[in-house]
């Protein structure tokens, strides 16, 4: 699974450690969070990530 960078802040989103603080699962793609998952670290929406 790819991990996706924001390109605002360079949080990466890492599909096999997901995003338990807000809710998402290890293992869950980026593709398939919800289409309201903002970046943990400055709130930047999905849009605002690139393919590492």
């Amino acid at each position: 699974m790819d991990k996706y960078r924001c390109v605002i802040c360079d949080y990466a989103y890492d599909p096999a450690e997901g995003d338990p603080g807000n809710g998402v699962a290890p293992g869950t793609k980026f593709e398939d969070l919800p289409d309201d998952w903002c970046c943990p670290l400055c709130g930047a929406d999905k849009s605002n990530f690139e393919p590492m």
